[in-house]
């Protein structure tokens, strides 16, 4: 007996909601429902929790998502030298 082959992850199209659930920030971030879950355990990602629900803050997402950018080695350089003077 085959297995049935799971599709690929759909992109979220439209105008993206204020508040997402877990399905709606899984395609906006381009990321699995239990990578979601993992960083809801592990707190490293900000969530509010209703009843047996959990709900995003677009806002807060784009935050967190900025707090965590990689820049390359100069530019991080660049600030920190610039914050010590």
């Amino acid at each position: 007996m085959k297995k049935k082959r799971r599709s690929a992850k759909k992109a979220l199209t439209g105008p993206v909601p204020d508040v997402m659930d877990i399905k709606t920030l899984a395609q906006y971030l381009g990321l699995g429902r239990s990578k979601i879950y993992g960083l809801i355990r592990q707190k490293k990602i900000p969530a509010s929790r209703i009843g047996r629900q959990y709900r995003f803050s677009r806002e807060l997402v784009d935050v967190w998502l900025k707090e965590r950018l990689i820049l390359p080695q100069e530019t991080q350089i660049a600030l920190f030298e610039k914050g010590g003077k």
